[in-house]
């Protein structure tokens, strides 16, 4: 890496932090040289702009995501065992990854939900490649013969974004103690639900 790269995810990981605490709104070139330490004109020769900064600190933490969540899961082997893989890591990516605030992904997700412009396209990238990758994973489950044929993929990933959304909800605004519970069976029951019937000899 060179002093500008390194200088520039410094900016970043300072950025989604930011982010995981008061949201991509809460981003501007004064506050986040205030954090870093930087000047205005400092941080601006590495982000022409506000949108430019929250378009690469959502990349970031999507990049931080896959890292997280989905790199380790491709240990596991094809099947269930890699959607448990990345059902574990999803679940507890945010402190992994050392945020305080929430999932700054989750946040930039109800923040431009409804706000037509660069940020929230990339804000939508991160999540329809999130679907795509989800939905390649039930695939492969399908295809070694750990769910039925006829299981319907876009249903299957839309009831697990179900269950980890339940679990943001119910973890950080409720501070309930029995969320991960939860969550974990609500993920096992959705698991059973769709695996094939085992042979009978």
């Amino acid at each position: 890496m060179t002093k500008g790269a390194r200088t520039r995810q410094t900016i970043l990981d300072a950025a989604v932090a930011m982010a995981s605490e008061g949201g991509f709104e809460s981003l501007s070139i004064g506050a986040l040289a205030g954090r870093v330490g930087m000047s205005k004109s400092g941080l601006f020769a590495h982000f022409g702009s506000r949108e430019e900064l929250q378009i690469a600190a959502i990349e970031a933490a999507a990049a931080r995501f896959a890292d997280l969540v989905f790199a380790p899961a491709l240990k596991a082997p094809r099947g269930v065992p890699r959607i448990e893989a990345l059902f574990q890591h999803w679940l507890t990516w945010v402190e992994r990854g050392g945020w305080g605030g929430g999932c700054p992904l989750q946040a930039a997700a109800l923040e431009f939900d409804d706000r037509p412009g660069p940020v929230r396209d990339a804000v939508i990238a991160h999540f329809l490649r999130l679907e795509k990758e989800l939905g390649r994973a039930v695939q492969l489950a399908i295809g070694e013969g750990h769910f039925r044929a006829e299981l319907d993929v876009e249903q299957f990933v839309f009831d697990l974004f179900a269950v980890v959304s339940a679990a943001y909800y119910r973890g950080r605004l409720l501070d309930d103690d029995s969320t991960r519970q939860r969550a974990q069976r609500a993920f096992a029951n959705l698991i059973e639900r769709h695996r094939t019937a085992p042979t009978m000899h």
